[in-house]
């Protein structure tokens, strides 16, 4: 029998059948109540204008690399994060931050984070952990002691009795320190002044100082714009210099996942970085308002920093190097560096990656130039002694030695193409430097077979070609010699 329901009666029906599930699902719901999402603020104490930490900050930012990493299954289903990023211009405004717990993780240069690891295990409650290494020089260079332009003043015994600025308690500042004890200057050697990046960068425009100590970018950057010169290099010292991550050590054990990602993250953006150089020097010159000539000395091939999350053994050594330094001077409280120094969530973002960290750890590799010279027509086969020019608006072009990087120049001006900039590399320091900016030692007279050595300082310069019966010349007069 079949049964039939007038349209009427169907209407009913459905009622009904509407009715009894929506109390149905009413039931389940008190039973199985849907749990509202818990908000979880990261705070995140980023030093945008300091190039070497962009990695770590501002390209992860922009590019939104946290987000694609955070977790999002299991504990963190019910967790939604919020990223509130707080730029600052040093790293004791984001010690202070963290120490009230206002930021989570930091990141900073080597003598902040000794004083930030310090400081929050004398504020018990509020420890802080190094979980991965940014970028680091080997030899200390990034920080550096600049002059005016003018200045008669060419190294730092030079500025004896002088006005020096720096910002107190920076990896300048602690540079400046290790460099005085390794001299046997106490603190009456100069006039030792805290200013900021931004006031001594004025003030020493305007001659109101004699000198001016800063972290990156800042020895290259006033050099670059014009108005200044360097006479010292943190290499001098041969101490690594780095700056770090740092994290809540309270926030860390309880959202363990986070701290992998963000160092995920951070070595995706070191990827992205070394994959095109000249793109991301574009783009951190767009976010920061550093030039892009000048986040390429640092981050491009055979940059003066190279980009490594590991945490080097020689690296957790120059805090403890640092810390001996302070101590002496009765600067910092007790320490703990062992405590403090957490390789756990770097270790697991390696293994994530599918990276061996016991290998990374123990290599002080970076990338280096190479392609092929167009100019002398042969392939870039010893990096550092190599150039580079950079075409304005154009490409960046690899040349295979000093001479033939002058060659460069001599060519692409002649076919009216302007130099943005180009770079050689410090035959005592190892570091890559404006080859406008450099000394030359310089030998020979036909302009094709000049033996052109470049130095960043005069003194080093002079004492090269002292030895090889040479003669000291500024980047005019190479090109002078060139038949320029």
């Amino acid at each position: 029998m079949t049964l039939s329901l007038s349209p009427s009666g169907y209407a009913m029906r459905t009622r009904q059948l509407v009715a009894g599930l929506t109390i149905m699902s009413a039931a389940l719901f008190a039973a199985h109540p849907v749990l509202a999402k818990e908000t979880v603020t990261i705070g995140i104490g980023t030093q945008n204008t300091t190039t070497n930490t962009v990695t770590g900050g501002i390209v992860i930012k922009e590019m939104k690399l946290l987000e694609k990493y955070l977790p999002k299954t299991g504990k963190y289903a019910n967790i939604d994060f919020k990223l509130d990023w707080q730029n600052s211009t040093s790293g004791p405004p984001i010690t202070n931050g963290m120490i009230a717990n206002k930021i989570q993780i930091g990141m900073m240069g080597d003598y902040p984070l000794l004083v930030n690891g310090a400081t929050g295990q004398q504020n018990k409650g509020n420890e802080t952990e190094l979980i991965a290494v940014i970028a680091y020089n080997a030899f200390g260079a990034g920080n550096g002691v600049v002059v005016h332009k003018d200045s008669p003043y060419y190294q730092l015994s030079d500025l004896k009795g002088k006005t020096l600025s720096v910002p107190f308690g920076s990896a300048a500042h602690g540079m400046l320190l290790q460099a005085m004890q390794a001299r046997g200057w106490n603190d009456s050697f100069w006039n030792l002044v805290s200013q900021s990046p931004e006031v001594g960068t004025t003030n020493l425009q305007e001659k109101k100082i004699d000198g001016h100590a800063d972290f990156v970018p800042f020895a290259e950057l006033l050099p670059y714009r014009g108005f200044a010169r360097k006479i010292f290099d943190g290499a001098e010292t041969k101490i690594p210099t780095f700056h770090g991550v740092v994290m809540r050590k309270d926030f860390s054990s309880k959202y363990p996942e986070v701290a992998v990602a963000y160092i995920k993250a951070m070595m995706e953006a070191d990827d992205w970085v070394r994959k095109n150089p000249k793109l991301a020097a574009e783009k951190i010159q767009e976010w920061t308002k550093i030039e892009k000539e000048v986040a390429y000395i640092f981050l491009g091939p055979g940059g003066i920093h190279t980009l490594d999350p590991s945490i080097k053994p020689m690296l957790v050594d120059s805090v403890r190097t640092a810390y001996g330094v302070l101590q002496k001077m009765n600067r910092v409280k007790e320490f703990n560096v062992d405590a403090w120094v957490n390789e756990t969530y770097v270790r697991q973002a390696f293994k994530e990656r599918g990276q061996d960290y016991d290998v990374q750890k123990q290599t002080l590799a970076n990338y280096d130039i190479s392609g092929n010279d167009p100019v002398c027509k042969k392939p870039v086969t010893r990096p550092k002694e190599a150039g580079e020019v950079w075409i304005e608006g154009g490409d960046i072009i690899p040349l295979s030695s000093t001479l033939c990087t002058f060659m460069g120049i001599k060519k692409y001006e002649g076919e009216g193409k302007k130099i943005a900039v180009s770079y050689v590399f410090d035959k005592a320091l190892g570091i890559k430097v404006f080859a406008d900016k450099a000394f030359y030692s310089v030998s020979g007279s036909d302009p094709a077979k000049l033996d052109i050595v470049p130095f960043l300082l005069k003194k080093d310069a002079e004492a090269y070609a002292a030895k090889s019966g040479a003669v000291v010349a500024t980047y005019a007069d190479v090109l002078a010699k060139m038949g320029k």
